[in-house]
């Protein structure tokens, strides 16, 4: 089975990103989300509405969105896209006062999440749904329209991420694909297991869950010039504040950031390609850790990730106009 190859856009307000044409071969795009970006949903409407294979995987915040409302919202682009939304659910930290969230206690916002997509999913497939929950409650709730149904797909399909034990429960209880930032080998088998070892503990009812990889891929037409695009912005991003990220919440305390800044400590490049220095210099979440090589040693290692089971990817580089085309010339071929 061909795997699902998205890339990723900042969806920040600065030129030179929203907009940009894809070239042939990407399934979508990932839609970043967080208070002063765009609204990812109407920024989603714009290419679905232009193309007829465009998928946006959406990201969504419980909290910003209550159930009911997203649930809607979701399956009225759904049904006008005739199936093609794709939803990352995040629970980490925003600027929650500027939209009225009061829940920074990390237990309670895991919690909150697992109610989310509990109550989600029944929104998409019940009618009449009554949920009585400790975060949300509606009585005799019946979406309008309903998502786009096919054969192999009865709703969107829910992503999560995070890589803490409450994390990883919430994921094995009621997410579709559970998404990783780029770990070595070792370590992403080790933690898909989990899951895996979690669904029975919490009674998961859907299908077994499945494995994406968010990450950087910094490729060249070979290994020199990959190595050398990547040491340049490395030092540009040591002589300045870092840019890779903007910081918001604890994403700098958060367990699976913790796991990639440690990975510097085990060598500066792990695996064949796991270029683990920008950490040290702003880079965050996916921009931890970037694949450097020729593209063909890149398809190389992701083909590495598909053989431990990750079936979704969501690539980045920047600049982003530049890297899709490079990337989609040089790398996507390879990797289908």
């Amino acid at each position: 089975m061909s795997p699902e190859l998205l890339w990723y856009v900042p969806n920040t307000v600065e030129p030179g990103h929203r907009g940009d044409d894809t070239t042939d071969g990407w399934g979508g795009t990932l839609l970043g989300t967080g208070w002063g970006r765009p609204d990812t949903f109407t920024v989603a409407t714009a290419p679905a509405a232009r193309t007829t294979t465009f998928k946006p995987l959406i990201a969504v915040r419980p909290g910003y969105w209550q159930p009911a409302h997203f649930a809607a919202t979701a399956a009225t682009l759904d049904q006008l896209s005739r199936g093609r939304v794709l939803v990352n659910i995040l629970s980490g930290l925003d600027n929650l006062a500027a939209y009225g969230d009061g829940r920074s206690d990390p237990a309670q916002r895991y919690e909150r999440t697992r109610e989310f997509m509990r109550l989600v999913r029944r929104l998409w497939t019940e009618e009449d749904v009554t949920f009585d929950g400790e975060h949300f409650q509606v009585s005799g709730s019946t979406v309008a329209p309903r998502p786009y149904r096919t054969d192999t797909r009865a709703h969107p399909t829910l992503s999560f991420g995070g890589a803490s034990e409450a994390a990883e429960r919430v994921s094995a209880a009621g997410a579709d694909v559970q998404l990783f930032w780029g770990e070595p080998l070792a370590g992403l088998a080790e933690r898909s297991d989990r899951p895996r070892e979690l669904s029975n503990q919490v009674d998961r009812r859907l299908k077994p869950l499945r494995f994406g990889l968010r990450i950087t891929t910094v490729v060249r037409d070979t290994t020199e010039e990959a190595w050398r695009a990547a040491e340049e912005r490395v030092a540009r991003m040591a002589s300045g504040p870092g840019d890779e990220l903007t910081w918001t919440g604890n994403r700098k305390t958060a367990v699976g950031q913790q796991r990639l800044y440690g990975l510097a400590a085990r060598g500066e490049v792990l695996d064949t390609c796991l270029y683990t220095t920008p950490g040290k210099f702003g880079g965050g979440g996916a921009a931890t850790t970037w694949l450097v090589r020729s593209a063909a040693d890149v398809a190389t290692a992701l083909d590495n990730y598909r053989k431990l089971g990750i079936t979704h990817f969501v690539l980045s580089d920047t600049p982003c106009k530049q890297e899709i085309i490079r990337v989609g010339d040089q790398l996507l071929p390879r990797l289908r």
